[in-house]
């Protein structure tokens, strides 16, 4: 059973932050695609980030220039690097790895606040 465990959420204040890490465990294959998504309130699950097994990258537009994505294949761990936080970067953000053959795998979800 694939495992996937968050860290980094917390409570930022505007213009400050945060990365957020996400590492695999248990993996039997090879990950095609990691990435970051985010849920707020009443709104739908969106992409925030991703990158290939490659290195392309992937940004919504609402965070490019303030947010990067890496990865580290030995380690099979994602990193989120959000700068020039916002109030609407407001969110649970999930780690997702994708493999072409078996699909999708979630985290739990790691909470950000960007409160003054």
């Amino acid at each position: 059973q694939v495992q996937l465990v968050e860290s980094g959420g917390g409570l930022v204040q505007p213009g400050g932050s945060l990365t957020l890490s996400c590492a695999a465990s248990r993996m039997t294959f090879r990950i095609n695609t990691m990435g970051w998504y985010r849920q707020s309130p009443g709104k739908e699950r969106e992409m925030v980030a991703t990158v290939t097994d490659f290195g392309l990258t992937n940004y919504a537009y609402s965070v490019r220039g303030r947010f990067t994505i890496s990865r580290d294949n030995a380690k099979n761990t994602v990193y989120l690097q959000m700068n020039s936080l916002k109030f609407e970067d407001t969110a649970v953000y999930f780690c997702n790895v994708y493999n072409s053959g078996l699909g999708s795998y979630w985290g739990q979800g790691t909470q950000v606040t960007v409160s003054s």
